[in-house]
């Protein structure tokens, strides 16, 4: 059993050696002498996924203070959500920033942060970010090769942006158990200008056709399971907008065989948590919130403390049963965080010790977010 994710990159036109012919079915161990061996079931695995990573100035500044004043450390804000992430068999962030050149930041939206934010990530037991977003070409290419290739000097898998046509045709997938985990990652758009006209290739956009057929050609390499991330919805609204509800169910219908395209979605961007919800028999997170951000406001002005508020989401996934059939959801939860900003640490909310009245009013907040389209009726809990 292997306890955490072993990570291999996959381009989408190779076909895996391990082949489908043994998916889901049940294995002994090595020949002991005795026919009858008990049979030993995989145990499948979990997959853990978190929201916004959008380090803004006071954050970058709590970060200083981490180091002694040397330097930037981000991982004592971290540290909350250690447990949950490093317990799991795969863990997923989402990086919506770049990194700035020599250190270069503002820390504002349309900005660039630090490297070591990735250091930190690593360090709290992620596997893998998605890097599409809205600012992946806030520094142009250059931010965008400045911050793959921090990503993998910390040893972080990445899908979503690319610094090659031939790295943007080659699927992210990553080891959890026995199961390759496909991440594919798009976005609604690039800020206000278009991709860069030599490389268009840079960061994915959100085209329905175009994720089936990623998806089916990572199927097709080998993925057991394929994750997507997609950065979209209406920034401020907890509800998922009619955009988010139509393109959930369309990816969520496409079919090849017995299998769907697409096993699990992962929304970001709107910076509040959104519903969780079952989808043609696939589980969908508009929205997970951001884990780390500054204070943040509402379209008038006023505090919203809506933008520090998040969740993890906590999925098991089980083996077949067949050797067409797909990896199933047998276990579904959601974890609500919140970033404490005067402390500068992500606070898990779903634990006991997260107590007291104000506490209970920020946690029932998100668990009404995340509940509003029945998702508890499908067997949706809260976990810690």
């Amino acid at each position: 059993m292997i306890s955490r994710s072993r990570q291999v990159a996959l381009a989408l036109t190779v076909v895996l050696a391990a082949g489908a012919a043994w998916q889901g079915r049940e294995h002994r161990p090595p020949e002991s002498g005795h026919p009858e061996a008990p049979v030993v079931r995989d145990r499948g695995f979990t997959l853990v996924a978190s929201g916004g990573v959008l380090p803004h100035g006071p954050v970058l500044e709590r970060a200083r203070f981490d180091a002694g004043g040397g330097g930037h450390d981000f991982g004592p804000m971290l540290s909350g959500a250690r447990p949950v992430v490093a317990g799991a068999d795969l863990a997923l962030c989402h990086l919506e920033t770049v990194f700035g050149a020599d250190g270069d930041r503002t820390g504002d939206p349309g900005s660039t942060s630090l490297p070591e934010i990735a250091r930190a990530l690593a360090a709290t037991g992620y596997d893998g970010c998605s890097t599409a977003s809205d600012h992946a070409l806030d520094d142009g290419t250059d931010g965008i090769r400045r911050t793959l290739d921090a990503l993998d000097g910390a040893g972080l898998r990445h899908a979503g942006a690319a610094r090659s046509e031939r790295e943007a045709r080659t699927a992210t997938v990553l080891r959890a158990g026995r199961a390759e985990v496909a991440h594919l990652a798009y976005t609604y758009g690039v800020g206000a200008g278009p991709l860069p006209p030599g490389a268009p290739w840079a960061v994915g956009l959100i085209d329905g056709p175009r994720i089936l057929a990623d998806a089916r050609a990572a199927r097709k390499a080998g993925a057991d399971v394929v994750v997507v991330s997609l950065h979209w919805g209406t920034e401020g609204q907890e509800a998922p907008d009619e955009r988010q509800v139509a393109l959930a169910r369309s990816l969520t219908a496409a079919r090849t065989g017995h299998r769907p395209d697409i096993d699990l979605i992962l929304g970001t961007h709107t910076h509040v948590p959104q519903a969780y919800e079952k989808v043609n028999g696939t589980w969908v997170v508009y929205g997970l919130g951001d884990q780390i951000a500054g204070a943040t406001t509402g379209r008038e002005g006023a505090p919203d403390p809506r933008g520090n508020r998040s969740t993890l989401a906590r999925f098991t996934f089980t083996p077949p049963g067949r050797p067409d059939g797909r990896w199933e959801v047998t276990r579904a939860e959601f974890v609500p965080q919140l970033y404490d900003v005067d402390a500068g640490r992500v606070v898990d909310l779903g634990r006991a010790l997260a107590e007291g009245a104000e506490v209970r009013s920020v946690r029932d907040r998100i668990r009404t977010a995340v509940l509003s389209r029945g998702a508890a009726k499908d067997g949706l809990f809260m976990g810690e």
